[in-house]
């Protein structure tokens, strides 16, 4: 029997499944570990826009004086571990993806984020 003798190939971890260049990564992961913000992630299609929407204006709400970013880069989209967009990322974590959070929603997130 060949499986007991058999190893498994050696990958190694990338974030983009190995479509990454030099030049890339680093701005990319620069990119994750600024500062305290607010980034949209996503293409900047209908679904993107109405999060981004629904961020700033929980933001007003809430008083908070935080720019939301709108981040279209995919090498970048990729290093935060997003597959399905748009994605909502407080302080470099990604609290929400794959779905358009209504206001009220961004609110209470970001109660409990900050």
């Amino acid at each position: 029997m060949s499986l007991f003798g058999k190893k498994k190939a050696e990958t190694t971890p990338c974030c983009c499944g190995g479509n990454c260049d030099a030049k890339s990564m680093p701005k990319a992961e620069s990119a994750k570990t600024e500062g305290a913000s607010v980034k949209i992630l996503g293409s900047g299609c209908a679904k993107c826009n109405q999060l981004e929407a629904a961020a700033k204006a929980a933001l007003e709400q809430l008083g908070m004086d935080t720019t939301v970013d709108h981040v279209t880069d995919f090498s970048q989209i990729a290093a935060y571990g997003v597959m399905s967009t748009p994605a909502l990322v407080v302080d470099g974590k990604v609290v929400s993806y794959g779905k358009v959070l209504k206001t009220e929603e961004v609110v209470k997130i970001l109660q409990k984020v900050r």
